[in-house]
């Protein structure tokens, strides 16, 4: 390796030096500048951006880096990282998200905004109420199989319509137009258990959906290893913020 450069940023002044050369005016460098040697160093401008290689590695820090997001969007100090031109040209031929996050279609809840985040951070999976299929298994899986993922977040949400839906259907033995049925049908077991309330419905079918995705083939080594998280966070969509359910 060839000598180390000096960083252009840091700029040492002798004082000795500037005094032979006669440009150190009075006053200048006075009082709790040192006899020495004065520092200078730019003032690092703010940034929006994030290295590569600084992705959260595991699982918890994977979901501090998402709590810290959601904290943001909460209190109204959202960041809105990795959201420019240079962003989108270092995520163009590569990406290395940090979190799969599984959630409601629902316009409201839009994982990116929740937990402030920007391109190439996050792979998204969207259904009506977090209902999950074999191909839906297969796109969460996605991530952890190709990238090494360390998060898995399944994300419920307050007022969800598809489970409003499901419960009304369920209630009043009314099949729901179309492919819709078959949303009710995935959340009957839900519903049972929660006696109807819709509340208490988002909540148990989001645990649900974890506790299926544990058990998934590609997942549970690595969840035995450490590799691999996976959870269930309920988002209230009055104050913005996500809780942690299981």
């Amino acid at each position: 390796m060839g000598a180390q450069q000096p960083d252009p940023d840091i700029h040492v002044i002798n004082r000795r030096a500037l005094l032979r050369a006669g440009i150190l005016a009075g006053g200048i460098l006075t009082g709790a500048a040192s006899a020495g040697t004065a520092v200078f160093a730019r003032t690092a401008q703010p940034s929006n951006r994030t290295a590569p290689d600084q992705r959260a590695a595991t699982p918890d820090q994977a979901w501090a880096t998402l709590r810290e997001g959601n904290r943001r969007w909460v209190n109204g100090t959202a960041t809105h990282p990795h959201q420019d031109a240079d962003r989108r040209r270092e995520v163009a031929q590569k990406q290395n998200p940090f979190a799969v996050v599984f959630s409601c279609i629902d316009s409201r809840v839009s994982p990116e905004l929740v937990f402030d985040t920007g391109l190439g951070d996050l792979f998204v999976v969207r259904t009506a109420a977090q209902t999950i299929d074999p191909l839906v298994t297969g796109a969460a899986e996605y991530g952890p199989a190709e990238v090494g993922t360390p998060l898995v977040v399944v994300l419920g949400h307050q007022r969800c319509g598809a489970v409003t839906a499901a419960a009304e259907s369920l209630h009043e033995h009314k099949k729901l137009p179309g492919e819709l049925s078959t949303i009710a049908s995935a959340l009957r077991s839900a519903y049972t258990r929660s006696g109807g309330d819709v509340d208490k419905m988002i909540r148990i079918n989001t645990v649900d959906v974890v506790n299926q995705l544990k058990k998934d083939n590609l997942f549970a080594p690595r969840i035995a290893k450490g590799k691999l998280k996976v959870i269930g966070v309920y988002y209230s969509i009055d104050t913005g913020t996500v809780t942690r359910l299981v």
